[in-house]
């Protein structure tokens, strides 16, 4: 594996100039103008006691010099305490704002970005990371958080600096130019680290993000990679990930470290010249031994900004550089992309494709001038080899992808011009792996429509075996069914997620049958639920069980994009053609007389290993 590899940006990243993304952050605190105010004002308070306490200290130090009275001595020990004291109090209530402020905006700030997350289009999520994803909504903003903090701490340390100024303007304007004039080599380092710190901090949060996806991916695979026995191959790749994670952030440490014994080096030049000019105007009586220490003292308060800027300046791009990837994900453009907005009426299901080209790259053509109408309240079942555009299709029809040419017509209204939000809850869809949340049967079920009651999911329940599903659950429609419904069985995932279909009452059904097989009673109450389903519905199956083929008023035979035969099972099956070949291929084995056959196969068999056992 090379250095930077797998390092790459996405293809919707993009570079934001400073200055919009200044723009894009402050909007954020904008719409928390009351607490910005309040940290505004303990920022003022805190910058003018800081800015107080040397300049009270140089008065005292004149002072003590011509009369050294205890007096005097106790006054100036009460000012110094009551300014402290002062600047604790406001630091105190500052912080109190800047974690409240702080957290309103990176709380929108994810509310923002997991918006715009589900409203993506699943093409997004087949090219894209769902680690890398996870990694921008939770680590990049919490990055940004941190930097927010280190940000206010700077800003009051700045304008207790120019408050200072003026105070040392007043004093002195030859030292105070003198001392204005250092900091520019300080600028001139930062503004070199600036550009380097940004590139190699964005590589530090790819690896980090990368890491973040290899842990994801491992995870929600453990159980295929136990069944593999690829423990110790997984433990390698992420070893692998781990170890450029680590190797491009010590590298980022080593660049951004430079920059601190750097600017301490101009410092302490900076504070001996000082030293040198001040004590010479001291000798020529030009200033006085106060104003002296004023100036000694204001140079570790006028650079700690600087510096602090500087030693902070790796965290300040990892927050800058998370803002971007975060702002990069709230502004990708959808692939999916509607001409209005306009609400669908009551659907009838009525479906045509003309004339339609998709693909999913561009070497990757699926459907060619594709044309097919289904008329509503049809049960369409569509065959076909993998790659045939089978899946595509329907993914089409739910609008999850974006076609490139032709016209997709639902009731004769163009699919585009709808309100996808309104359109999909006319939808029903099942896919391959039938998907459940964490929860009670009953909460699954009624996802699609929470105020279904359970009497009502019962009603419908009892309709499909007569309820008897239900008794295998050891609690009913209040079995927890744990996390992606690995407590459930397939069939019983199955039929949880046709349940939940049946509660939606679709206009459009699309199901993706499950290739697994289940015993001969649970895909008999599975056909009961379809048999609920379909005949309320417009339907468009995947099929891949006999029964569901059969029972479909029309058979669409795909074959590389293209529909090659069609017509019911009996027919397509007279004709010899390439849908024979499929029912030999994949449906045959699933047949009554297959299955008779087999049984007397084994009866002859079970009765010669009895005849050599007797013999």
């Amino acid at each position: 594996m090379s250095f930077f590899e797998g390092l790459d940006a996405e293809k919707y990243d993009r570079q934001y100039g400073d200055a919009a993304l200044i723009r894009r952050i402050a909007a954020y605190f904008g719409a928390h103008r009351r607490s910005v105010a309040l940290v505004a004002f303990t920022f003022l308070a805190m910058a003018g006691l800081d800015a107080a306490l040397p300049l009270l200290i140089s008065q005292a130090v004149n002072a003590l010099g011509q009369q050294p009275a205890v007096g005097l001595i106790l006054t100036l020990f009460a000012a110094v305490l009551l300014t402290n004291s002062l600047f604790w109090v406001f630091n105190y209530f500052q912080r109190r704002a800047i974690a409240r402020v702080t957290g309103d905006v990176i709380s929108g700030l994810r509310r923002d970005a997991f918006r715009a997350t589900i409203a993506h289009d699943l093409s997004f999520y087949d090219e894209y990371s769902s680690g890398r994803i996870v990694s921008r909504i939770t680590s990049d903003t919490q990055e940004f958080a941190n930097v927010t903090v280190l940000v206010a701490d700077t800003t009051s340390q700045f304008l207790a600096v120019f408050i200072l100024t003026a105070i040392l303007w007043g004093t002195n304007w030859q030292l105070t130019v003198v001392l204005w004039l250092s900091t520019l080599p300080v600028i001139l380092i930062a503004s070199v680290y600036r550009r380097l710190a940004r590139r190699i901090t964005q590589q530090g949060t790819r690896a980090m993000a990368n890491v973040n996806a290899s842990i994801q991916e491992t995870v929600s695979g453990i159980a295929v990679a136990k069944n593999f026995r690829q423990e110790r191959a997984i433990y390698t790749e992420f070893r692998a990930v781990n170890a450029q994670a680590y190797r491009i952030n010590l590298r980022r440490g080593f660049v951004l470290s430079a920059v601190f014994p750097t600017l301490w080096v101009v410092a302490g030049l900076a504070t001996a010249v000082l030293v040198y000019l001040g004590g010479q105007a001291v000798g020529a009586g030009l200033l006085t031994a106060g104003a002296w220490y004023l100036f000694i003292q204001s140079v570790e308060r006028f650079y700690f900004p600087f510096l602090n800027v500087a030693s902070f300046w790796s965290q300040v791009q990892t927050g800058l550089s998370a803002a971007e990837r975060v702002f990069a994900l709230v502004d990708a453009e959808p692939a999916v992309k509607q001409i209005a907005q306009e609400p669908p009426p009551t659907l009838r299901g009525a479906i045509e494709f003309a004339g339609l080209h998709f693909r999913y790259s561009e070497r990757e053509p699926v459907l060619t001038d594709f044309s097919l109408r289904i008329q509503p309240g049809e049960t369409v079942a569509l065959v076909g080899h993998t790659g045939a555009g089978k899946s595509s299709l329907a993914k089409l029809i739910a609008r999850f992808y974006e076609f490139q040419a032709g016209q997709l017509l639902i009731d004769g209204h163009d699919l585009r011009r709808f309100d996808l939000g309104a359109y999909r809850r006319q939808l029903g869809i099942v896919s391959q792996a039938p998907f459940l949340f964490t929860g009670t049967v009953a909460d699954n079920i009624r996802y699609a429509r929470p105020e279904t009651s359970d009497a009502e999911i019962e009603a419908l329940a009892r309709q499909i075996g007569g309820g008897e599903w239900l008794e295998t659950l050891p609690h009913g429609l209040q079995t927890e069914v744990g996390q992606r419904g690995a407590k459930l069985s397939l069939g019983q995932r199955q039929l949880v997620a046709l349940m939940r279909v049946l509660v939606q009452r679709p206009a459009i059904f699309i199901l993706d049958e499950a290739t697994a097989s289940v015993d001969p009673f649970t895909e008999a109450q599975i056909q009961q639920a379809l048999d609920l389903i379909l005949h309320r519905s417009t339907a468009i199956i995947i099929a891949h069980r006999l029964s569901t083929v059969r029972s479909a008023d029309r058979i669409v035979v795909l074959k590389q994009g293209q529909i090659i035969e069609e017509g019911n099972h009996a027919a397509l099956l007279a004709q010899g053609g390439h849908y024979a070949e499929l029912y030999n291929t994949y449906f045959r084995h699933q047949s009554l007389e297959a299955l008779e056959t087999f049984g007397e196969y084994r009866r002859a068999a079970q009765a010669a290993d009895a005849g050599r056992a007797g013999a």
